[in-house]
């Protein structure tokens, strides 16, 4: 009977704190939903303005939704565009994260609904009040139930069984040599073939280890991200422990996030332990800390979206041959293959109509296709790095900045490619991991 009694109050408890967890996810899906429409109806206010239908647009959304900004109106609508998309990813990974009731729902939901009060305050930006809204009816529901919330049981265990064994400083040892080596061949040829004199060649020595190590750590994390996520799922099956993980009480989000953060932990515990080696550029002059933080952000997202691709690919095939053949397709199609193809066409048409004096008065088409030059460049990860390195130390640009056109001299506003690389792939990284598990619940429901 007592046995009975406490199950039943278990269960009872659960119920209740499973109505909160529902309630503040669905407040925060509401809330990305509502961000996803005003950022789409921004891409129809700049489609609209660049092609110069209706300019006015520009100061419309200026006037409308970023009140305090002193700046272009064109720069402004751009803004918007990026705070919306930064909050679409944002709300649904905090989302995801409170289905699966990880201990960082709280403090995350709290950030960002402070960062958007900030962003209120200093730039007028009124759809931040969508996000502290309901992020503080979220926050008030998760308050409901505060004991559910947890360190993910599953990344523990996985975590653990990972660094206990050789493997992972295998891994590492060999990651770690194969850069060092690759910074010293570097350091080799380039310090016996420069010219330059002492102080600028030192200075350039700098920048090429560093571009270097960044480049080759680059490449490594492509290859490794995806192979340990790609099999998280499906090396469950093959083992077949899969339907005894599924029999227990854990919640299909619980587990889809539990084997993402095991996978992708050791992977950024990879990327602090290359920070030396890119530290190795200050020795030389050349790199800025700036450009040390910009590329280990860049390094992360590149890691988590990989993932992230790797763990759908693992719940939708049957085995991890093919998730990984499928995983690493997928992302050669996005990052390499079709920027590639349609940026050709895109720089051919540039040049064609664009590249000579008798240049046609067309600046809405030559705007279009310097934001789809854009938008393809931060597609790829090292074409992002490359160019946000150049604007770096060229312009000293971080953010935003001017572009000059041939057709007309008139100036259209661009972003540096790491911002829309970071808002684009922590937004494709957030849907691919609410469709991994909606995945899974159709697979457990249909088995």
């Amino acid at each position: 009977m007592a046995e009975a009694a406490l199950y039943s109050q278990i269960t009872e408890t659960d119920g209740v704190a499973g109505v909160a967890l529902e309630t503040a996810a669905r407040v925060l899906r509401r809330g990305a939903l509502l961000h996803a429409l005003l950022a789409g109806l921004m891409l129809i206010f700049a489609l609209l303005a660049s092609t110069r239908l209706v300019p006015s647009l520009y100061d419309l959304a200026q006037q409308l939704f970023l009140l305090s900004y002193g700046g272009a109106s064109d720069a402004a609508l751009a803004i918007v565009i990026i705070f919306s998309l930064v909050n679409i990813s944002a709300l649904l990974v905090i989302m995801v994260s409170v289905l699966a009731r990880e201990i960082w729902a709280l403090p995350g939901l709290l950030v960002l609904a402070l960062a958007n009060a900030a962003v209120l305050l200093v730039l007028g930006y009124t759809p931040a009040l969508i996000t502290v809204i309901v992020g503080a009816w979220a926050l008030v529901r998760l308050l409901r139930a505060p004991n559910v919330l947890r360190v993910n049981p599953v990344m523990m265990r996985e975590l653990r069984g990972r660094m206990r064994g050789a493997r992972a400083f295998v891994v590492m040892s060999i990651y770690l040599a194969l850069m060092s080596g690759f910074a010293l061949l570097l350091y080799v040829i380039f310090s016996t073939a420069s010219s330059l004199n002492a102080s600028a060649a030192t200075g350039q020595i700098g920048r090429v280890l560093f571009a270097g190590v960044v480049g080759i750590e680059l490449l490594l994390i492509i290859f490794i991200a995806p192979s340990f996520t790609s099999g998280a799922i499906t090396g469950e099956r093959e083992r077949q422990t899969y339907d005894l993980l599924r029999t227990t009480l854990l919640a299909t989000p619980s587990f889809i996030t539990g084997k993402l953060e095991s996978s992708l932990g050791y992977v950024l515990l990879l990327l602090f332990a290359a920070i030396p080696l890119q530290s190795l550029a200050f020795l030389f002059g050349g790199v800025t800390e700036t450009e040390v933080i910009l590329a280990f952000l860049i390094l992360t997202i590149t890691a988590v979206t990989f993932g992230t691709f790797g763990i759908y690919f693992s719940a939708t095939q049957p085995r991890t041959l093919a998730a990984s053949v499928r995983t690493y397709g997928t992302i050669a199609a996005w990052a390499f293959i079709i920027p590639l193809v349609i940026g050709f066409i895109v720089n051919i048409i540039q040049a064609g109509v664009f590249g000579n004096a008798n240049a046609p008065n067309a600046p809405g088409l030559e705007a279009l296709l310097q934001y789809v030059n854009l938008l393809l460049t931060s597609t790829n990860p090292f074409a992002t790095a490359i160019q946000t390195q150049r604007l770096l130390v060229e312009q000293q640009v971080i953010g935003l900045y001017s572009v000059t056109l041939a057709s007309d001299g008139s100036t259209i506003p661009m972003i540096s490619p790491w911002v829309v690389f970071a808002t684009l792939y922590q937004a494709i990284a957030a849907i691919l991991i609410v469709l991994t598990i909606r995945r899974t619940q159709q697979v457990d429901v249909n088995s």
